[in-house]
């Protein structure tokens, strides 16, 4: 066995088509691409995902998946929910006692313009004043 005598195992290669060599080869004149139009040109690359002209799935479906990394917090205004102006302790626990607020609620921001001088009040890290940190 040496280098120059190496041969392909047998049917593990094929010769190449050879497109457009004569109308006796079956692969003449138009090369099997049909007549004129857009995939019958020299360089033509079909993008990924096109429909021939029809919005592409991936436009014609909603975008989702994003969800921003900044939790907000939850608002109450205390001009209109008095009763979490009247608390004696203002906390996560005492503001869902008073006003319905949902389990995933995890931060609430008190707005108004007697909110400031509740903050002598706050009990909990995770109840912030507007204006005040």
């Amino acid at each position: 066995m040496a280098l120059e005598n190496l041969q392909p195992a047998v049917g593990s290669t094929r010769n190449t088509k050879r497109l457009g060599r004569g109308q006796g080869s079956g692969q003449g004149k138009t090369a099997g691409k049909g007549h004129k139009g857009q995939r019958a040109r020299k360089g033509y690359n079909e993008k990924r995902g096109f429909e021939g002209g029809q919005q592409p799935l991936q436009r014609r479906l909603p975008k989702v998946g994003f969800t921003s990394k900044f939790e907000k917090p939850y608002v109450i205004n205390v001009e209109k929910i008095t009763a979490v102006k009247e608390l004696a302790e203002i906390s996560l626990a005492t503001i869902a006692s008073v006003h319905k607020i949902s389990k995933s609620v995890t931060k609430v921001k008190l707005i108004g313009v007697s909110a400031k001088d509740l903050a002598s009040k706050i009990k909990d890290s995770n109840v912030i004043v507007s204006g005040l940190k």
